[in-house]
């Protein structure tokens, strides 16, 4: 069967899908409710920053895209919240504005991660790799918005409505140049390693060569009084 022949299995849709996947369950846990995301998705012309939370995300290599995140202050705010106090912060301690520097941190470190759970996928899924820049955010009035343009070549662009557990709503737009991938033969998706697990398992390790045991050191010193006589 020439290449021409083989099925495309993964275009434009199933990417959002499978960030949308990212963003249900990186949030999902990370805030112990319910993400949910529209069985709609829209075809749009262009990705902006809205009001009243923008982040967005460039990523590169396989093929290239942008990822816009845009947050009601409600929706950031439930998010925030829930996040924190989940991480076991006291209520009374946490932020009461969206414009606090803390909520743009702590939606950047949540964009981070969801972001980086779909790129393992892709990775994964997929066979080929693509990184990531640091998520930016920016505080906006109703006044502003922003236009992201990023470096694509025949682009794509689609928008989803997510949905809070108390139905709160933010949305996800995705950029991505034109592509479609098309399976040349079978194979197993494969993870990928942790890298956070392989530095740690490093550091396991150096630590343990540098520091042995102390039952390895006493057998050690026994046997150098016994060679000694004592």
């Amino acid at each position: 069967m020439s290449t021409q022949e083989k099925p495309v299995v993964f275009g434009t849709e199933d990417l959002v899908m499978s960030l949308c996947n990212s963003v249900t369950k990186v949030l999902s846990v990370a805030t112990r409710s319910q993400i949910r995301y529209s069985g709609m998705v829209q075809r749009i012309t262009k990705t902006c920053l809205k009001p009243d939370i923008g982040c967005f995300v460039l990523f590169d290599g396989g093929f290239s895209g942008l990822v816009v995140i845009n947050f009601s202050a409600a929706a950031a705010m439930e998010l925030y919240e829930s996040y924190m106090l989940n991480m076991g912060m006291d209520k009374d301690g946490l932020a009461t504005s969206h414009t606090s520097d803390e909520v743009s941190n702590v939606m950047g470190e949540l964009m981070n991660q969801f972001v980086g759970d779909f790129t393992s996928k892709v990775a994964r899924e997929l066979q080929t790799h693509i990184t990531q820049n640091q998520p930016k955010m920016l505080v906006l009035n109703k006044q502003l918005m922003l236009s992201v343009d990023a470096n694509i070549d025949k682009p794509e662009a689609r928008r989803v409505t997510f949905f809070t557990g108390r139905n709160n709503i933010f949305y996800m737009e995705l950029a991505t140049e034109r592509t479609e991938f098309i399976k040349l033969y079978e194979f197993e998706p494969v993870d990928a390693p942790d890298p956070d697990e392989l530095i740690a398992q490093a550091n396991e390790e150096s630590t343990a060569q540098a520091h042995p045991t102390a039952s390895a050191q006493l057998d050690d010193s026994d046997d150098l009084l016994k060679s000694l006589g004592m």
